[in-house]
């Protein structure tokens, strides 16, 4: 057999045995810690399911996520800075220039300002 066609039929089998198995034997145990308010200090609301959220949160979380993505450009980039031409080099620069403006842009806005606002 192809081990393609294996890894499609053996990782589903595998997630589906582990899953019940995670349900036969995991014990439920919840206590005072475990149903108390999130990290972001909302309190759990049993049986209402949307709730009025921040909408900072989300915004970090993006922002996060867009100046994570620059690490993961920045590390093969080190690693091949000395076989790449002036050309690779000149492009590189060029996207940290544009990150660094878009970060400069959102600090001028206060995007990243914690305080509340109502």
């Amino acid at each position: 057999m192809n081990t393609l066609l294996i890894y499609f039929l053996f990782i589903p089998l595998l997630v589906l045995i582990l899953l019940a198995l995670n349900l036969l034997l995991a014990t439920h145990n919840p206590d005072a810690e475990k149903v108390s308010g999130y990290e972001s200090g909302f309190s759990p609301i049993f049986g209402q399911t949307r709730i009025p959220f921040n909408v900072q949160f989300y915004v970090i979380a993006i922002l996060f996520l867009i100046f994570d993505l620059e690490i993961f450009y920045l590390v093969p980039f080190t690693v091949s800075i000395y076989s790449i031409s002036s050309y690779g080099f000149s492009i590189f620069v060029i996207f940290f220039v544009i990150l660094t403006i878009g970060f400069i842009y959102e600090l001028g806005n206060n995007v990243i300002n914690f305080s509340t606002r109502e």
